[in-house]
């Protein structure tokens, strides 16, 4: 089996909510391939490198794992420090890694023999172990193959040659759908990179936006450059999110996708204030205009007030729609109103805490 050197960031094995992991790790990636050209991810937060040549070149396997560690540890952004070890195979290689340890050649059977069955990443195959008193991996090799087939099938025998040291390939120890995840990330402003378009394939100006951003993030750090992007909810306010640069719809979660009953209907906003700007809603009267109970107005439109500004003349209106959230917690009650001005300006209102907010600009 092939000897490898690991690197484990333990901060950056799941990508979290804003994506930032995955180009912290792409970071991370680049200083190691910097430093041997063969390392390759294994999943998000793990990387391999081959042995052989960078000992050779560094002055020793030990010393080689040092520069690794200190080069790649500023850019994981305080995800937590850097563990490096190696052994033989990879599946004993990122156990190395984890416990920091370099597995001496030909003690790859010993190392991983106290190591718990869970760690073979087969739920059943464990708790069927446990059942039979077979809590370790040194336990679990010394059963008989013939043995392993008989009772458990012939995947459980991929992993028993595994804990025998014998293969070094864990079956699902690779995440390649995070693989993929982080060679987009890698390679997205790549000019052999195509994207498609509304027109067809991505143009030079969207290259060069995409390698000037690239540029940015390196300098102010991964999540510095931020893009607009709709996320949950049913007011536009609330679905209105600025995520890191380079994030793709792949992160949306399962909220995100949901179909939110009482959205608003559209048209959306072209624009939403990055402040709450309190507007008075005005009768024929002057009076107030309210939102009853009911969701109805207790008058119509005639004059809006924003910012201490002239009165403008409201020409149209439409809603509101009243909603009511959270009735588990903290109920949440607001309603919103499109109104059309005089002037043209076309805002979206909302009514909350017996007060109107701007909460969209229209185009």
């Amino acid at each position: 089996m092939v000897r490898l050197v690991v690197a484990w960031c333990p901060g950056l094995l799941r990508e979290g909510p804003k994506g930032e992991e995955p180009r912290r790790f792409a970071e991370v990636l680049d200083a190691a391939v910097d430093l041997a050209p063969f390392a390759r991810p294994v999943r998000l937060g793990v990387l391999a490198i081959p042995s052989r040549g960078p000992s050779r070149f560094f002055g020793g396997e030990q010393v080689f794992a040092e520069h690794l560690a200190t080069s790649v540890a500023p850019l994981t952004g305080g995800a937590g420090p850097v563990c490096v070890g190696a052994a033989e195979g990879l599946f004993a290689a990122v156990l190395a890694a984890r416990a920091s340890v370099f597995v001496p050649e030909g003690a790859t059977r010993e190392f991983l023999a106290p190591w718990s069955v869970a760690t073979l990443r087969d739920p059943d195959l464990a708790a069927t172990c446990q059942r039979l008193g077979l809590r370790t991996l040194g336990q679990f090799a010394r059963l008989e193959e013939a043995r392993v087939l008989e009772r458990f099938g012939l995947d459980a025998v991929r992993r028993h040659r595994v804990a025998r040291g014998i293969d070094g390939e864990l079956p699902g120890l690779r995440d390649h759908a995070a693989l993929r995840r982080l060679d987009v990330v890698r390679h997205r402003d790549d000019p052999r990179e195509v994207q498609r378009g509304f027109f067809g394939e991505r143009g030079g100006a969207d290259l060069r936006a995409a390698a000037a951003a690239r540029r940015l993030e390196r300098q102010l750090g991964v999540g510095a450059v931020t893009v607009a992007r709709l996320g949950a909810g049913r007011a536009p306010d609330d679905r209105a999110l600025l995520v890191p640069w380079g994030s793709t719809d792949a992160e949306r979660t399962a909220r995100d996708l949901a179909p939110w009953p009482g959205r608003l209907p559209a048209p959306s906003p072209a624009s939403i204030p990055s402040r709450a700007l309190a507007v008075a809603l005005l009768d024929a009267d002057g009076a107030r205009v309210t939102v009853s109970a009911g969701g109805l107005l207790s008058a119509r439109p005639a004059r809006l007030e924003l910012d201490a500004g002239r009165p403008r003349a409201v020409v149209a209106h439409c809603g509101p729609w009243p909603m009511a959230e959270r009735w588990w917690g903290v109920l949440r009650r607001r309603a919103h109103l499109q109104v059309l001005c005089e002037d043209g300006l076309a805002l979206l209102l909302r009514a909350e805490r017996s007060r109107w907010w701007v909460t969209g600009v229209y185009d």
